[in-house]
């Protein structure tokens, strides 16, 4: 497993951000849909938009590095309102299958409760990333539900966090 780190999400993480983006597209495309062309043309329009939501508190950003300060991926809580947030993450190529996922999602957990004050996180992703959902199973959360997540089949989670 790789040692991880996350930090919030800066000005100064967008061409880092943007390369990590680029470079993960296709491999990202297999489990989630594509995020279109549009946003690599206006990524510096949509970094300055998650830094305006994250300033509102409504969002909180995060980037997973490795020990060295590599990007490894990204874990975000959104939507954050009455103490509950949306958890999304993803994790480069590079990095899959060795434990940075979980780490990520752990740490983000304890970042919620501690510093954010949260006390319950949701996640959604399709039935057919069994990767994804083994990590929330992992992480403590328990479906709560099918949803449909662009056109294919889904399930909702759900965690409850303390202090």
């Amino acid at each position: 497993m790789i040692a991880i780190r996350l930090e919030r999400l800066r000005a100064g993480h967008a061409d880092a951000l943007l390369e990590f983006e680029r470079a993960n597209r296709a491999y990202f495309a297999r489990s989630v849909p594509d995020r279109g062309d549009g946003y690599f043309t206006y990524f510096a329009d949509r970094h300055r938009a998650l830094l305006a939501e994250q300033d509102a508190g409504t969002c909180r950003f995060h980037l997973v590095t490795d020990e060295d300060g590599a990007l490894l991926g990204r874990v975000n809580l959104v939507d954050v309102e009455d103490g509950s947030a949306e958890l999304g993450y993803r994790i480069g190529e590079r990095a899959a299958g060795r434990g940075v996922a979980t780490a990520a999602v752990l740490e983000v957990c304890r970042l919620a409760a501690a510093e954010y004050g949260l006390t319950a996180l949701t996640a959604v992703t399709t039935l057919d990333n069994p990767a994804s959902m083994a990590v929330l199973r992992r992480t403590g959360f328990t479906a709560v539900g099918e949803l449909v997540i662009d056109h294919r089949p889904g399930v909702r989670y759900r965690r409850g966090l303390t202090a």
